[in-house]
């Protein structure tokens, strides 16, 4: 298993905005749709539909993540569309949809997620090591530092969809 160490802040600026202000330079555009077929506070089982914004090629994951906090061991591997619609059809639940813009900072690749169904943005950055991490001064324009801030995940988010 890969291990996935980040770090997440609360973007409170318009993305637009922020790529023009800090000559970001934008690698990608994505939209994605991600629904969870099994979690508890450590574990998730996740599948994604992502559309590359600039190509209109579509991709589909399957990921197991293991873990909560800075870091998580992350397992994920591509599946078929027929494979993603058999597992998403199977629960009926309501996707978590955003757009992902990843950039370049600084020599640091950023993402940016902008959701649809609630008024979020966050913006990660990805580390080598916990030390690394730890050691990142990000810069007041990233916003609040929430990381640690269980009611910003993923899957909280999307857990709070399904009611």
């Amino acid at each position: 298993m890969s291990m996935e160490i980040e770090r997440k802040f609360l973007l409170d600026a318009e993305p637009g905005t922020v790529i023009e202000e800090q000559k970001l330079k934008v690698l990608s555009e994505q939209r994605i749709e991600q629904t969870y077929l099994a979690m508890d506070d450590l574990q998730e089982l996740r599948v994604r539909r992502i559309v590359d914004q600039a190509t209109g090629d579509v991709t589909f994951t399957h990921t197991f993540k293991l873990g909560s906090g800075l870091s998580r061991e992350e397992i994920e591997y591509a599946i078929s569309e027929s494979i993603y619609e058999q597992l998403i059809n199977a629960f009926g639940y309501v996707a978590l949809t955003k757009n992902r813009i990843t950039a370049e900072w600084n020599g640091n690749i950023i993402e940016i997620d902008i959701y649809d169904q609630i008024e979020l943005t966050v913006l990660e950055v990805e580390f080598e090591s916990e030390e690394a991490a730890n050691a990142f001064a990000a810069p007041e324009w990233f916003g609040r530092d929430i990381s640690s801030e269980r009611q910003y995940s993923n899957k909280k988010v999307w857990r709070e969809l399904q009611a």
